[in-house]
């Protein structure tokens, strides 16, 4: 019986036909801005700019949340976008732990087994994503999504000094939102952006089923 079931039409967004394919769109000039921004990062961290390095990761975080919101409200959504978005975030998490290395190198020290788990299960997941589809994944799940918000509070309250715990709260959500991420990656047989859960496209569920 499938009556108990969740909606299954929520287990992965939908492109918009008229962008799907399409590079200058409004959220991807966002996406694009991140993704330079995020070199800037290591600029100011080389030069000991810890407030406007934390300024301007805050601002490029809250960018990822802008350009989501605006992919739907304008019906831009597309297949480059989706790729292009995770690529950005992998960027910006890349200038924010070289930061942290420059800025807060003491302290990083005695984080590394917190970071390894971590990085570790992100090479996991997107080793699984080009061995079965030639490409990384970009599921943006419910779990990836929370964890972006965990990873701005433990970046701004590690480069300020302020406390290490949301940090190592932010590898466990990292370890499992890869864990769920490669998961995915068994179970769909091609390649599809923004898949919401593991739940929804499980085997024992309707295939091929999408937000309509």
């Amino acid at each position: 019986m499938t009556k108990n079931r969740p909606n299954s039409k929520r287990a992965v967004e939908p492109r918009d036909e008229r962008y799907r394919d399409s590079i200058v769109t409004v959220p991807n000039v966002i996406c694009f801005i991140r993704l330079l921004g995020s070199f800037m990062l290591l600029g100011f961290a080389f030069v000991g700019w810890r407030y406007w390095f934390v300024g301007l990761f805050l601002s490029l975080s809250l960018s990822d949340w802008i350009d989501g919101k605006l992919a739907r409200w304008l019906h831009q959504r597309s297949d480059f976008g989706a790729r292009l978005d995770s690529t950005a975030d992998a960027v910006l998490y890349v200038g924010l732990l070289g930061g942290m290395i420059m800025l807060c190198w003491d302290s990083i020290q005695h984080e590394w087994i917190w970071l390894a788990v971590g990085l570790g299960s992100y090479a996991v997941t997107t080793g699984a994503g080009l061995w079965k589809y030639g490409r990384v994944p970009s599921y943006h799940t419910y779990g990836a999504k929370f964890t972006q918000w965990l990873a701005l509070i433990a970046g701004v309250c590690f480069v300020l000094d302020w406390a290490v715990w949301p940090l190592r709260l932010t590898m466990i959500s990292v370890t499992l939102t890869n864990l769920e991420a490669t998961l995915i990656t068994c179970v769909l047989k091609e390649w599809q952006a923004d898949v919401l859960t593991l739940f929804h496209v499980w085997p024992n569920r309707a295939p091929n089923q999408k937000i309509q």
